[in-house]
């Protein structure tokens, strides 16, 4: 593997984990210390990052790509039409096998479990059932809209309560996918992610002020 790819992989995981929060400056010569690179590959990883909207421009340096509230909301409208239609196709087309698979999955966050298992559990999830569709153009773009959701939904899994909510949301879903009832499936999964999207609204909105006394750089709070 390349410098370059390695120094994007690597800056990649930290801006999608929040090590590198929303609005972080980055120099390149604090990356060139980080990473040990020269500036060429740091500035090709900047740039593949960029076309991402993982990082911005600012002047002579860059910064970490702010999180957008009305992007939020306009991933979730993005997302309800696919996954609805994916939950409706799954009815039909996912076997008992993979169904099961999705079930294990879920199971294996239990009380305890590290907030980052549970983050990847839960966006695995929403892939894997749009995988089940049977349509690749649905599972490619809910793989890529669960990744431009990656930082915000770190705040999704932030408490108990939320947690345990969107479990059993996901369990629902699952339960009519099983019972191959796709108006109440679809319908569930519609709720999901509104619900989801109010839920990361109000984490939002509700620490704001520690959020910004921590530099996380928010565009639409109040």
């Amino acid at each position: 593997m390349s410098q370059m790819l390695q120094i994007h992989g690597q800056l990649r995981e930290m801006i999608l984990s929040l090590d590198l929060v929303p609005g972080e400056r980055l120099t390149e010569r604090w990356l060139e210390s980080r990473f040990s690179g020269s500036r060429t590959p740091i500035r090709a990883a900047l740039a593949r990052l960029e076309g991402e909207e993982l990082v911005r421009r600012d002047g002579r340096n860059w910064i970490v790509a702010p999180i957008d509230l009305g992007e939020l909301e306009a991933l979730a409208e993005f997302r309800e039409p696919l996954e609805t239609t994916g939950v409706r196709l799954a009815c039909s087309r996912a076997s008992e096998a993979d169904l099961a698979a999705i079930e294990e999955m879920l199971d294996a966050c239990q009380a305890g479990a590290p907030r980052e298992e549970w983050h990847r559990v839960g966006t695995d999830f929403h892939v894997e059932l749009a995988r089940l569709s049977g349509n690749p153009f649905i599972a490619k773009a809910i793989a890529g809209a669960m990744t431009r959701l990656s930082r915000a939904r770190w705040l999704e899994v932030w408490t108990e309560p939320s947690r345990e909510q969107a479990w059993a949301e996901h369990r629902r879903i699952l339960t009519f996918i099983r019972r191959n009832e796709p108006d109440e499936a679809a319908r569930e999964a519609a709720a999901h992610i509104r619900d989801t999207l109010a839920r990361l609204l109000r984490s939002l909105q509700d620490d704001h002020r520690g959020l910004r006394a921590r530099g996380f750089a928010v565009i639409g709070m109040r």
